[in-house]
């Protein structure tokens, strides 16, 4: 196990190579291996483990009754998954995790043993448990700010809810987002041709000006 990158992850941040080789026995680890398109968790299963990333990426979809899949996230390289599922234990997944690339290789850490007493009562445990639960809260506000930004009943101002988001959160009202044009329209559960012809009639009426994924906020909306 990679002791050195662990500890640049933001599970083990505040630890060092060392102390997360000392660690990795008694927080009920295993680390599996993946081909792009295996499931990682199913949809209805429940887990006892947090999921970190140690190769490759995985993807989070949802399927609803007749059968159309939505990608719903994605997890790289160094990022946990799965927190508070296995933090509740006995809650269904009601979306499924599968690896997106091949080859992907997770470590699952059993929760139980991450939050409960360590009997060496070591000060680099409680800090892996404080980072899992700053980890799940920082997920927490993301899920809020999605919910908000996709609340307005338009395509437009689900958009433009967004990009003040994303302004307010930069500080300024030019900035770049994190997603292209199909990872935009993903993550606002719209069509993308629709989210490019509101894109290019926002730049006409001089309210945005965009090239690929950096904004700049102009005039009223």
């Amino acid at each position: 196990m990679d002791a050195d990158f662990l500890s640049g992850t933001e599970l083990f941040s505040g630890t060092s190579p060392d102390e997360i080789r000392m660690m990795l026995g008694c927080l009920g680890t295993r680390s599996r291996s993946y081909r792009k398109g295996d499931t990682v968790l199913a949809e209805g299963s429940v887990t006892r483990s947090v999921g970190l990333v140690l190769e490759g990426a995985v993807r989070v979809e949802s399927s609803d009754v007749w059968g159309n899949t939505s990608v719903m996230g994605q997890f790289s390289r160094g990022q946990t998954f799965a927190d508070a599922y296995a933090a509740l234990g006995d809650t269904p997944l009601l979306d499924r995790v599968v690896a997106a690339s091949t080859p992907t290789r997770i470590l699952f850490l059993d929760v139980v043993h991450i939050v409960g007493r360590c009997p060496r009562a070591c000060s680099y445990h409680a800090t892996v448990s404080a980072n899992l639960l700053a980890s799940v809260a920082r997920k927490n506000v993301a899920l809020g700010r999605r919910i908000r930004d996709a609340a307005p009943k338009s395509l437009r101002g689900k958009l433009m809810a967004y990009l003040s988001t994303q302004a307010k959160l930069a500080g300024s009202r030019e900035f770049d987002i994190p997603f292209n044009r199909q990872q935009l329209a993903d993550y606002l559960g719209v069509d993308r041709s629709a989210l490019s012809s509101v894109i290019s009639r926002l730049q006409r009426e001089n309210v945005i000006r965009t090239n690929r994924s950096h904004f700049e906020l102009l005039g009223a909306r």
